[in-house]
């Protein structure tokens, strides 16, 4: 295995708390989702990472494919569900791909199958994707 990046996030105060990448760069300040705060929250932070992976990964596969694309935009709905404290995540991918419909599909198919975020909740939480071609 060939480690291509590797990083360390501290978090002190869980959701009401500070999380510090061991880099500095990141540098928040934490709060429960709908706190009214103008801190952020896991969700938000996992909702960013994961658009972000499926957009580079989608944009590996367009140049894969020949396409020149300049960029796929990709939306991260994410969903905090709650019932008899069972937590559980879900996500909706909205993908715009400028290429039609079935080519798009296909696409956002094999980015699925290739991005980190998509292997890794693969079979642990609903992941919807909805493409928009054109």
């Amino acid at each position: 295995m060939s480690v291509m990046y590797e990083t360390t996030v501290n978090v002190s105060g869980g959701r009401k708390g500070h999380a510090r990448s061991d880099d500095g760069i990141l540098d928040v300040d934490l709060a429960m989702p709908g706190s009214g705060t103008d801190a952020t929250n896991p969700e938000q932070l996992f909702a960013a990472g994961y658009a972000a992976c499926f957009s580079s990964a989608a944009m590996g596969v367009a140049r894969q494919q020949g396409h020149k694309l300049d960029d796929i935009p990709v939306a991260a709905h994410v969903t905090l569900d709650a019932e008899n404290h069972d937590y559980n995540l879900a996500v909706k991918l909205t993908a715009e791909v400028a290429l039609p419909q079935a080519e798009a599909e296909k696409l956002i198919a094999q980015a699925h199958e290739m991005c980190p975020y998509s292997k890794a909740t693969r079979g642990n939480i609903q992941v919807d994707i909805e493409v928009k071609g054109h």
